[in-house]
């Protein structure tokens, strides 16, 4: 296909009053940045990427930066749309160095973190093929070494025997052995009144599908409807439909726990109405999975999501992946056979689903790195990222909600490059200290734009400043943010433990301490700043409970080191105990029994916090 013939060049060029101007000739604004520039000159673009009159001239081609006013959307994802370009000149660094370092003698590694901490990440084997093909899609690597339990596997935790034998637990084994879902012997619809029906599903808008905006107000109807109709046939419309009771039952119960920290008689009982209800509609709902199964439509595909983000309200970790893993599946077929003629509004709601998805199988595979993948994060540069469809009555709510959303993905997408790029199986640099520091900057200024960019009823600052009720998307972005915080500098704290491996060290470089005070800080606001905010208690409190025990073994391990213990707040052995008291809180919450993995993990926050509290003092 010849380049006038691609979609791109076509829409390029409808344009009639194309300009395109380069830095060379623009006028620079001493007030701003050096990214920022001020265009004045400006010529005829012919539509190619790049254009003629920029290849000429060898300059960056930046038709379209300004043909269209930007919006709040354009604003969040411009750090996202930015940084696909500086990875790539990252990654072809990262090549260009490791070509460098494999004709070295591996000595050249002799106090590198790597040979203590993952050798064979420094292999030079591995090294070679290390460019990213794949760069334009943020792709989070199989078998990473940044879960949990790799950090337990860490040498620095071998004074801590005790510690290691009662938790070399398999989150997978755990999981795969708990007894399954039971349902009931006997289908029973349950009735509700038509205000029943209107607040739960009030509150599957005001919550799941504020968090993962795939409904719209005319299916919300619809699910209106049918509930008050009392007639559930055996019809994928009937199965959507008792899913969303399901929800916004789960919903309701989750913020009851976020509103009411110590309940009264008339609260707990109403707290178990709701667990029941929600229940018995997801049993119903349930026993019809099977058609969504079988059927390839966008109600379908909805259906086997929201059965996904009600196993992750259950806590049970497999069953939600195998459920985005089918909702995956069945998105993308529908999107690689597209229908010209098909409403626009159904492909809208695809590329949410699909875009829903990516983020959560993204948040099972950092801490089940084995689970096999969908294949959605290596398309997803390819798929628009979310546009205009009516989720809600109120502008306002539809458009925070898809603010919301796009700031969702975003992070996921900075979180997946963290990963990948430090922690990959062959290729990541974390455990490089030749190579890690100018990535880790890259990357931490990425997150700061991204955290700058966000709209003012999303923005927070990075202390124990608490947020209002009205302000929990805000909580649960702040505690995205300090968890790829802690991700992106955590290289630092593992080479400082590195250097202490054959002797004791009293001061480290400043660049190091520096690095590991950074991470060490954003853990410990990370554990602090943990409330009951409903999309974390909803739908991660399993991931949770795995991250919180992370900041745990980080905190335990660096305060090994009488260097870093300055890095480390006063405070510091109030973790475990505010970590412990939630997660046991809310492992409890969906009833069904207790996820053993939650469980382990609150036990090893519970143990490493003892020992830290005997390691401080």
């Amino acid at each position: 296909m010849s380049l006038e013939e691609t979609p791109e060049y076509r829409k390029r060029k409808r344009t009639s009053h194309a300009v395109c101007s380069s830095p060379s000739r623009s006028t620079v604004d001493p007030l701003l940045t050096p990214r920022s520039v001020t265009r004045v000159d400006t010529e005829k673009c012919d539509g190619r990427q790049p254009c003629t009159t920029c290849a000429t001239t060898g300059e960056e081609c930046n038709y379209g930066a300004e043909a269209v006013p930007k919006n709040k959307s354009d604003l969040i994802l411009e750090v996202a749309v930015r940084s696909e370009r500086l990875l790539r000149d990252m990654s072809a660094q990262l090549a260009r160095v490791s070509g460098m370092l494999d004709g070295k003698s591996s000595s050249h590694y002799h106090t590198s973190p790597t040979t203590i901490i993952s050798p064979s990440t420094i292999n030079a084997g591995h090294r070679a093929d290390s460019p990213g093909d794949h760069i334009s899609n943020a792709t989070l690597s199989a078998f990473h070494a940044s879960t949990t339990e790799s950090i337990l596997a860490w040498p620095h935790f071998n004074d801590f025997q005790s510690l290691r034998e009662d938790h070399s637990f398999s989150v997978f084994h755990l999981e795969s052995s708990r007894a399954p879902l039971t349902t009931r012997p006997a289908t029973v619809h349950p009735y509700a009144s038509r205000s029943e029906i209107d607040r739960v599903v009030h509150s599957f808008q005001r919550n799941v599908n504020f968090w993962y905006p795939t409904m719209s107000i005319a299916q919300t109807a619809e699910v209106q409807v049918y509930i008050a109709a009392g007639v559930f046939g055996d019809s994928v419309k009937s199965c959507l439909a008792l899913l969303v009771m399901a929800l916004g039952c789960a919903s309701e119960l989750i913020c009851s726990y976020a509103a009411n920290e110590d309940p009264h008689s008339e609260e707990l009982e109403l707290r178990s109405h709701r667990r029941a209800m929600g229940e018995i509609y997801f049993d119903c709902a349930f026993k019809k999975i099977y058609l969504a199964q079988a059927e390839c439509s966008v109600d379908a595909v909805q259906s086997l999501f929201f059965t996904a983000i009600f196993f992750a309200f259950l806590q049970r970790p497999l069953q939600a992946w195998s459920f985005i893993h089918a909702t995956a599946a069945k998105c993308r077929l529908l999107l690689a056979y597209h229908n010209p003629d098909a409403n626009p509004t159904e492909q809208e709601c695809l590329r949410r689903i699909f875009w829903s998805c990516y983020i959560l199988e993204s948040d099972y595979l950092a801490e089940l790195s084995a689970l096999p993948q969908t294949g959605i994060a290596d398309i997803e540069s390819s798929i628009p990222l979310p546009g205009e469809y009516q989720t809600h009555l109120s502008p306002t709510d539809e458009e925070q909600s898809s603010l919301y959303f796009l700031a969702c993905i975003s992070m996921r997408r900075l979180l997946n490059r963290v990963h990948n790029l430090l922690y990959a199986r062959h290729t990541g640099v974390a455990f490089d200290n030749h190579q890690f520091p100018s990535v880790v900057a890259e990357l931490a200024h990425q997150l700061d734009e991204w955290k700058d960019l966000l709209p003012p009823p999303f923005q927070f600052t990075v202390d124990l400043r608490p947020l209002t009720p009205a302000h929990t998307a805000a909580a649960f972005l702040r505690q995205r943010y300090l968890t790829c915080k802690s991700v992106i500098y955590r290289p630092y704290l593992t080479w400082a433990l590195s250097m202490t491996a054959t002797g004791t060290v009293e001061h480290f470089p400043a660049p190091v301490f520096e690095g590991c005070k950074i991470c060490l800080e954003a853990c410990w606001l990370h554990a602090q700043n943990l409330g009951s905010y409903p999309h974390t208690v909803l739908v991660d409190t399993w991931i949770c409970s795995l991250s919180m025990a992370s900041v745990m073994l980080i905190t335990l391990a660096a305060s090994r080191l009488t260097a870093l213990r300055g890095c480390l707040s006063p405070e510091v052995a109030e973790m475990g105990p505010h970590l412990a008291k939630l997660l046991t809180q809310w492992m409890h919450i969906p009833g069904h029994g207790v996820s053993p993995s939650v469980l382990q993990s609150v036990k090893l926050i519970g143990d490493a916090g003892v020992l830290l509290r005997m390691r401080l003092g």
